[in-house]
């Protein structure tokens, strides 16, 4: 009687626990059953700029995100943008003074991506990430006069831009990277981060943006 009465209150015990730790689970899934961030970013490769743009994600459960990721890298120019540029304006200073030029090069993308968050014990919630999407990635290069900008007015100084000065162009982005969130203040949560991207342009680039996003948990 009395190795029964114990057998009873081992399951009792055991089922009361399991029921505590199954509504810690569902409490904490709902919790955090997404984010929306601002993210701010230094980025380079070809050049040194920044990158601004954001991210939403839901939770598939406890260790899987599903996200998105969009924003736009101010400019990742390859040196050959600046060096096409340049025969035109050398061109030009045949003739004229007082020749200059500007070149950028932003990319402007959305990607579908997945996070995996490992596993730990303390606040920081360290996480990898992959994702792939669309990239328009845009030439975008002028040219001044004595400080007046005549890009669109070139024809009358018998030049004409080709694609290799002009014009965007839709192509595919992956990206790769890591990270570590940190629940600062009740839903409000900072997300340093790491991303590399390759856009599969005509030339490739690559661009690596590092950086801060500030959001919530919903």
């Amino acid at each position: 009687m009395r190795r029964l009465t114990w057998m009873v209150a081992a399951i009792v015990t055991a089922s009361s626990a399991a029921a505590q730790a199954q509504t810690s689970r569902t409490m904490g899934a709902d919790m955090s059953a997404g984010f929306v961030e601002a993210v701010a970013q230094s980025a380079f490769g070809n050049v040194t700029s920044q990158s601004f743009g954001g991210e939403v994600g839901v939770s598939v459960n406890d260790r899987i995100q599903v996200y998105l990721d969009a924003g736009r890298v101010r400019d990742s120019s390859p040196s050959s943008l600046g060096q096409n540029a340049q025969q035109i304006a050398n061109f030009l200073s045949q003739t004229r003074s007082g020749v200059a030029f500007q070149v950028r090069q932003p990319i402007t993308f959305g990607l579908l991506g997945v996070r995996y968050l490992f596993p730990v014990s303390g606040r920081i919630e360290p996480y990898v990430a992959g994702g792939a999407g669309i990239a328009r990635t845009k030439k975008d290069v002028t040219f001044s006069l004595n400080g007046t900008d005549i890009t669109d007015n070139l024809q009358q100084y018998e030049v004409q831009l080709g694609s290799d000065l002009s014009g965007s162009t839709n192509d595919m982005m992956i990206s790769i990277g890591a990270g570590a969130v940190w629940p600062a203040w009740r839903q409000v949560i900072v997300d340093l981060q790491y991303r590399w991207g390759r856009v599969f342009a005509d030339e490739a680039i690559n661009v690596s943006r590092a950086g801060i996003g500030i959001g919530v948990r919903f």
